[in-house]
């Protein structure tokens, strides 16, 4: 098994890679609202005793993981994903990485 991350830069496009994941039979993902810490420091302004808290313009990026059977899947949700993005080498597109897993306990069985 594996563990997919993928930081989606464009949260509009965040139904589109759900989308295209469930099309290749990829389901239960957990999804992080977060933010990267370029964008944290951009919007930090150098003065002493300013405290800033979080806007409701602020951008931010989501985050999925998700568990996957093998290496051959880890690629098809790779391809299906720049389907959406264009190619995560890109600028402004996202990062995806994936691991194998040594142990998983919990997931449902897929069989039934």
């Amino acid at each position: 098994m594996y563990m997919i991350l993928l930081v989606l830069d464009d949260p509009n496009n965040f139904d589109a890679v759900l989308s295209c994941w469930d099309k290749i039979g990829i389901r239960g993902a957990t999804i992080f609202e977060t933010t990267g810490i370029g964008r944290h420091l951009q919007r930090l302004i150098p003065m002493r005793y300013v405290f800033l808290t979080k806007s409701s313009d602020e951008e931010s990026n989501l985050t999925l993981m998700v568990i996957v059977e093998n290496k051959k899947m880890v690629e098809k949700c790779l391809a299906a994903t720049e389907t959406v993005t264009g190619d995560l080498d890109d600028p402004n597109t996202g990062i995806f990485a994936a691991w194998p897993l040594t142990m998983v306990k919990g997931l449902p069985s897929r069989s039934g």
